[in-house]
């Protein structure tokens, strides 16, 4: 029969104290403890139970002057339903040796401390408030934490060291003013449906050589990151390219199933020597990147995904080494996926999906593969290497992106059985490399299809461009390209375009149904050209501009209205040539047949009998004549904007000294000096992003921009949120300005006074050295308050060289406020009469022009609450005239506010 024993405070047949009862008890013994609290130091070293014999909570053990409240040295037993408590920095409970079974208690004051080879169970406890640690796991113990909550810790919740190897199952840790849980030393481990939240540092924290296994864990709420996993942890783990299934006791880190959510900083950051693998897990809400590994970390990741974060979605430097198969990486405010340094990542059927920048990235000396992946959805570059690194993509589909579906901006690049489709360009390559491109197909793209960029020797191999609304391949100046059995269709540009010194070797080339021609060799071009098939070209199939010579070989024209358009001193050579089905022919008779026959041709062809004018255009610039008219339409509507007469002249004057740099250049004379940049100062309202926009399109117009078009930044767009974000973030807005004005409101708001340690001042210098590389294809203009201007451009020598001219936006007078809503009033067919546009000028007059006074937009919200109170009055009327629908009188005006 199990031994009772009673204590109670008081009373007869009972003990007065719980140690004394463990001391009497026998093997086995039930110690049934009365309600109350017991201030003591309890030793438990023989196989006895201590149960709260009125429930839970109702007794309630505090630590006496010497020692834990409780120490646990029984090879078993069982404790239940206690409150312990302990004091100072002792432990509440120590337990150093055998399986004691401790469950429903709430431990407070002191840590839990497991150490030795002690093998408790603890469940459906509460530890809160125990100081630095709620729960220690050292030595080589294997405790069992099972159904509990950790909350309330000053440092850490659970700490795991040394050889301890814990199983923790549905844990929570809350509130902690460190890490969650962190696992150091060797030790190992077990964690299943573990929740932590609200922590100071890392939720998990795994270092040292410490090696765990996560299953379906989850974190949420971190103010710095989610996991972080460095040291040597699971350094013995298989090396990355050895799927050994989930990593064990022998293995790295594993994390299955694992859920990530708001973390200030990265979701699961690698790094250090640590070696781990993430399957089936999600990061979301990241206050920087999803997953990252640096350092010379290793990392696996099968079926994991990242959304919604503020970082890449996955990020990897350093010489880390990452594979990641299935899964993916979707709306992250940076980069999809982000390699730099000399890392190595490998992508196999991942998807990228909506990031803000590039969707997959690699830097410096990277080392990138690409499997099998999808890429959808970025206003930016769908993949793109720079530097040193190397990109190889491998049957992966690119879709909806707004810049190049594919870039190499200097790094090295293949492509095989790659599909682009819906992207601002297919592939752009400007490099000292050799990239290959390889049974790649583009489609819908809304500029170039291929462009090669100048002095790039690229391999292009059976690859099919289609359905362009420019040139469907580019070979720009010096480029020595190689193209073999390639497709050009369906562009509204020049099929292949070949630029000035550029010298391609293109053969079994298909080019048909061109809006323009299907192959243009400009001034001084060269190449050469076999075995190629033309059909379907609106211009001349073939133009050779002055000075070309390329070599055409065995052409098949045909189905085109004209075959051939040389310039007078073009130097082409042609042999053997096949024209049909063309309505003019100036394809000299002798380059016809099958016998090669070179034949140097001159200008003679041109004076051919019903040779048709010529079309020839590489790219669709307009002729001078339609540029004029631009200029005179974009003129017109900068001259019909109310007021801002003195920025009407400025621009004028800019206009004519342009209009002559452009005519000394044609003529072979130096050009001026031309200020392209500009400040604009005045106040809010005064009209800047209008006449910027419209400036725009004078530079296109008169030939300096290659399209003219606005991109809009600030601030926020331009400044990073932490230490190498801000230079990858300032030059992917610039990028997408190129060709056209980079308009950047409240400039100054990228110098803050006081904040020495502001990215702002980089955003500068970032700005400043782009300016310089692309000084020729783009104009920046940064607008602000005038005295804020004069002291942002004062700040940096760099702006100050490059912002010396600065158009004075002045304040609308009363009488061009009333024009404003004049003109409001006409385009939503309201009528004013005199005595309302005479009150309107005496309402203008009585404005304060404060700091809130807007100007036009002042006159846009007059003119709204003007039909505002007139609606209020007409719909009184019975049967209101269209008169009464369409006037607005003085008493609609509104009223104005004094101090």
């Amino acid at each position: 029969m199990t031994q009772g024993l009673r204590v109670a405070p008081r009373g007869w047949g009972t003990f007065r104290s719980i140690a004394a009862a463990v001391r009497d008890a026998e093997a086995g013994a039930l110690v049934s403890i009365q309600p109350g609290t017991y201030t003591e130091s309890i030793v438990l070293d023989r196989e006895v139970t201590l149960v709260a014999e009125k429930g839970r909570g109702s007794v309630r053990i505090v630590s006496g002057a010497h020692g834990p409240a409780l120490t646990v040295r029984s090879a078993a037993g069982a404790i239940r339903d206690l409150v312990i408590e302990g004091r100072s920095t002792e432990p509440a409970i120590a337990v150093t040796a055998g399986a004691v079974v401790i469950s429903g208690c709430e431990i407070t004051g002191g840590r839990v401390q497991v150490t030795g080879s002690a093998a408790p169970v603890f469940r459906d406890c509460e530890f809160h408030h125990t100081g630095d640690i709620g729960l220690f796991l050292g030595g080589d113990s294997r405790a069992v934490i099972e159904n509990t909550g950790i909350g309330d810790v000053d440092v850490v919740g659970v700490m795991v060291d040394q050889g301890a190897s814990p199983t923790l199952t549905r844990v929570s840790v809350t509130r902690t003013g460190s890490h969650g849980i962190r696992v150091t030393g060797s030790a190992r481990g077990s964690f299943e449906h573990c929740a932590v939240t609200h922590t100071g540092a890392a939720a998990i924290a795994i270092d040292d050589s410490a090696r765990p296994v996560l299953r379906t864990c989850r974190v949420n709420d971190s103010a710095a990151a989610g996991i972080v996993i460095t040291g040597d942890a699971g350094v013995d783990a298989a090396p990355a390219g050895e799927d050994t299934g989930e990593a064990s006791s022998t293995g790295g880190v594993a994390l299955r199933g694992c859920e990530v959510a708001r973390t200030v900083q990265d979701g699961i950051h690698v790094t250090g020597q640590a070696v781990a693998s993430l399957t089936d897990c999600q990061v979301s809400d990241a206050g920087a990147a999803g997953v990252v590994a640096s350092g010379a970390g290793r990392l696996r990741l099968r079926d994991t995904t990242t959304t919604d974060t503020v970082g890449s979605g996955l990020a990897v430097g350093g010489t880390a080494q990452v594979e990641a198969y299935g899964g993916g990486f979707a709306r992250a405010r940076a980069n999809g996926v982000y390699a730099a340094d000399s890392a190595q990542l490998v992508l196999e059927r991942c998807t990228v999906t909506e990031a803000a920048f590039t969707a997959v990235h690699a830097g410096d000396s990277s080392r990138v593969a690409v499997r099998r992946c999808t890429v959808r959805g970025t206003p930016e570059h769908g993949a793109r290497v720079i530097g040193h690194a190397v990109l190889t993509l491998t049957d992966t589909t690119i879709d909806d992106v707004g810049l190049c579906g594919i870039e190499a901006d200097g790094g090295d690049l293949t492509a095989h059985g790659c599909k682009i489709t819906k992207a601002g360009a297919g592939i752009a390559l400007t490099t000292d490399h050799r990239p290959l491109i390889d049974g790649c197909s583009i489609t819908s793209c809304g500029g170039v299809g291929l462009d090669i960029g100048a002095g790039t020797a690229a391999l292009v191999v059976d690859t099919k461009v289609t359905e362009t609304a420019a040139a469907g391949v580019f070979v720009r100046e010096r480029a020595t390209a190689w193209l073999t059995d390639c497709s050009i269709t369906d562009t509204k540009g020049t099929g292949l375009v070949v630029q000035a010194k550029a010298a391609p070797r293109v053969r079994g080339m298909t080019i048909a149904r061109t809006a323009k021609n299907g192959l243009y060799v400009a001034d001084t071009g060269a190449g050469r050209f076999e075995d190629c098939d033309i059909s379907g070209t609106e211009f001349p199939a073939v133009y050779v501009g002055s000075g070309a010579t390329p070599l055409l070989r065995r052409l098949h024209i045909h189905d085109t209205d004209e075959d051939l358009k040389l310039a007078d001193d073009a130097q082409a050579t042609i042999e053997s040539c096949h024209v049909e089905e063309v309505k003019v022919s100036t394809m000299p008779e002798e380059a016809k047949g099958t016998d090669p026959l070179p034949t140097p041709m001159g200008g003679a062809a041109a004076a051919v009998p019903g040779a048709a004018p010529a079309k020839a255009s590489p790219g669709g610039a307009a002729t001078a004549q339609s540029k004029a008219e631009t200029l005179n339409d974009v003129l017109a509507e900068l001259e019909g904007l109310i007021g801002l007469e003195s920025v009407k002249q400025d621009v004028s004057t800019m206009v004519k000294v342009m209009q002559m740099v452009r005519q000394r250049t044609e003529a072979g004379l130096a050009a001026p000096p031309l200020s392209r940049h500009l400040v604009f100062a005045g106040n809010s309202g005064t009209g800047k992003t209008t006449v910027a926009r419209l400036y725009g399109r004078v530079l296109a117009a008169v030939g300096l921009l290659s399209r003219g078009h606005l991109v809009e930044a600030d601030r926020g767009s331009l400044v990073g949120e932490y230490v190498g974000h801000t230079a990858p973030k300032t030059t992917a807005i610039f990028r997408r300005a190129l060709g056209g004005v980079l308009f950047i409101d409240e400039a100054y708001a990228l110098n803050p006074g006081g904040q020495g340690n502001d990215y702002g001042h980089e955003a500068i210098a970032t700005l400043v050295k782009l300016m310089e590389d692309h000084r020729d294809n783009v104009v920046v203009i940064v607008a602000g308050y005038p005295e804020e201007m004069e002291r942002f451009i004062d700040i940096n020598p760099g702006l100050a060289s490059r912002f010396t001219r600065t158009l004075m936006f002045d304040d609308y007078d009363s009488m061009e406020l009333g024009r404003i809503v004049e003109s409001q009033a006409e385009s939503h067919e309201y009528e004013l009469p005199q005595d309302t546009l005479d009150a309107l000028q005496r309402y203008f007059d009585a404005l304060v022009r404060d700091d809130r006074f807007g100007n036009g937009r002042t006159a846009r919200q007059t003119f709204q609450r003007m039909t505002e109170r007139h609606a209020q009055r007409v719909v009184e009327l019975a049967e209101p005239t269209t008169e009464d629908l369409t006037t607005l009188l003085p008493e609609d005006l509104p009223s104005i506010v004094t101090g």
